[in-house]
């Protein structure tokens, strides 16, 4: 199984200090988090990509080429792509790039987005956003599917005798997760291509997320891909950690109570209650985390957030010390423990690899 964090890229002053990082700041402390991460042991990386204040990651591969030329094993990953507004051809070509840089290292999360404004900025109609997502998707699978392309839809111009460059690495695509908080049709979508379903499972209660992944995993099993049990589930979740519990929330509170999503509504309690956020001691993080797979089952990837809401970057490198060090090891080895034979690992380049050549000596044979 995975372990890793991702990042939505907020620039948000801090509650306690009054001070708001500079864009520079901000940019520079992400490739450090995401550099820190690795060192503590933790496998993924993930980026998201917005396009309005307050947040800075409108080109997360650019960023996410820059971390994979200073690190050596860690995944690297979007939190999300914007399926709806990126022209699937720019899509396909950025992330083969960046495939190629990071030997492979790459993955990414495509998903709609949660700024209406985006959409007429890139002269897309938000009526339109799961067609849109349906359509760019089915042409960014044939893209790096087929070495010439002819296509034709509703959403952009024709193309004809298309080959797009650089080819993937290995002739293997980077492995997709479809994130969704609230659509079904998207769960439909991964479980139809085999692909992974990623489920941000931060707001909403966990019955949401149950349903979401049973619906996916169902899916999955209908299209031929395997069993339920199966298919490729990916989860978000949020954290906030210190030896002892009390101090936790006493040092969190201010942050949480100004954060730009969820600030100045639910208390710091009732959100703990009602959602996955854990705010407490690391076994409070590792009971609560062990408890996921009780309503999603065996999954393949978790991710937590960590980086936001004003939080400065030393107290970030310091929660990613106990997430690596006191959390982290204990997941993997409860999770593997309980995991059946039979559930796949989170795909990789070499496993991917792996199983196309296994598959061309079968076809051989």
């Amino acid at each position: 199984m995975q372990f890793g964090i991702f990042s939505v890229s907020d620039i948000t002053t801090d509650p306690t200090t009054g001070r708001t990082p500079t864009e520079a700041e901000r940019i520079k402390d992400i490739v450090t988090i995401a550099k820190h991460a690795e060192e503590v042991g933790l496998d993924v990386f993930a980026l998201g990509e917005h396009h309005n204040e307050p947040f800075f990651s409108s080109s997360p591969t650019t960023t996410l080429a820059y971390i994979a030329a200073q690190t050596t094993t860690l995944q690297l990953s979007t939190a999300t792509t914007l399926i709806t507004t990126n022209d699937p051809v720019k899509i396909a070509e950025d992330f083969a790039m960046l495939q190629h840089l990071a030997d492979g290292r790459v993955d990414l999360t495509l998903g709609r987005g949660n700024t209406g404004p985006v959409y007429p900025w890139f002269g897309k109609d938000i009526r339109a956003g799961i067609p849109l997502a349906i359509e760019n998707y089915a042409l960014l699978h044939q893209l790096w599917r087929e070495h010439v392309v002819n296509w034709q839809g509703k959403f952009r111009t024709p193309l004809q005798s298309f080959t797009s460059t650089p080819r993937p690495l290995d002739e293997v695509p980077p492995f997709v997760w479809h994130g969704s908080i609230r659509s079904p049709e998207i769960a439909e979508q991964a479980a139809y291509y085999g692909d992974g379903f990623f489920a941000n499972h931060i707001f909403w209660p966990a019955s949401h997320t149950q349903q979401m992944v049973q619906l996916y995993r169902q899916r999955f099993e209908h299209y031929g891909h395997g069993s339920a049990d199966q298919a490729i589930v990916g989860l978000g979740g949020q954290v906030f950690m210190n030896k002892n519990s009390q101090d936790a929330v006493k040092q969190f509170r201010p942050y949480f109570d100004n954060a730009p999503v969820y600030g100045h509504g639910p208390s710091l309690e009732d959100f703990t209650a009602q959602t996955p956020l854990t705010v407490g001691s690391p076994q409070q993080v590792i009971d609560k985390t062990l408890g996921f797979r009780e309503y999603v089952g065996d999954y393949q990837r978790q991710l937590f957030l960590m980086d936001h809401a004003g939080l400065p970057v030393k107290t970030v490198l310091e929660q990613l010390d106990l997430l690596g060090s006191e959390v982290v090891p204990v997941l993997r080895k409860e999770f593997a423990a309980l995991k059946p034979a039979h559930v796949p690992d989170a795909p990789t380049h070499a496993s991917l690899l792996a199983a196309k050549l296994e598959k061309k000596d079968e076809v051989s044979a």
